[in-house]
């Protein structure tokens, strides 16, 4: 089992280098512009924030708001607006919870899954191109080392959460 080195240690060369190259991939992504040119070629009209929510409520059971929140860590009051304007416009409706009568859920609407089925047809084509000239390992690598890291982000977060009310008690 590999031991965690302690926090104030300096990073190895190969995490400089990942970490520089997630910065990379994050600012790729997060451009504006980048947002609009997925959008046309989707022939889709969705924020940013908007995309990534109807995402996870697609690829989801429908869900209370605070736990659309927690799964994206963002806050509630930033999910409620969006899923306000993304009802408005008839991607997402609100069902009540089967176990609490007086709460809601939210689920996607044939409206707004196919408007993130686009969304996605629109990605995984720019990705197809971008990605051409690497073999089908070398794509399975990366997809299970990338799926592995994301797991591992999501570990090392909850043990930070955990750390810090064990420290604050």
């Amino acid at each position: 089992m590999p031991t965690t080195p302690p926090t104030d240690a300096p990073a190895s060369a190969d995490i400089t280098e990942i970490e520089g190259a997630l910065n990379r991939i994050s600012y790729l992504t997060s451009r504006v512009r980048q947002h609009d040119r997925l959008m046309a070629l989707a022939g889709v009209s969705l924020e940013r924030a908007a995309v990534a929510l109807l995402r996870q409520i697609a690829d989801s059971e429908p869900m209370r708001l605070g736990e659309l929140a927690n799964l994206l860590a963002v806050e509630a009051s930033h999910v409620t607006r969006q899923v306000q304007q993304l009802q408005k416009a008839g991607y997402v409706t609100r069902v009540p919870d089967p176990d609490d009568r007086r709460a809601q859920r939210i689920e996607i609407t044939p409206r707004g899954r196919e408007a993130i089925d686009r969304v996605r047809e629109a990605s995984v084509r720019g990705m197809q191109v971008a990605l051409k000239d690497w073999d089908s390992d070398e794509l399975r690598q990366l997809a299970r080392l990338f799926h592995r890291m994301v797991d591992d982000f999501y570990s090392a977060e909850d043990a930070d959460i955990t750390s810090e009310n064990v420290s604050r008690t």
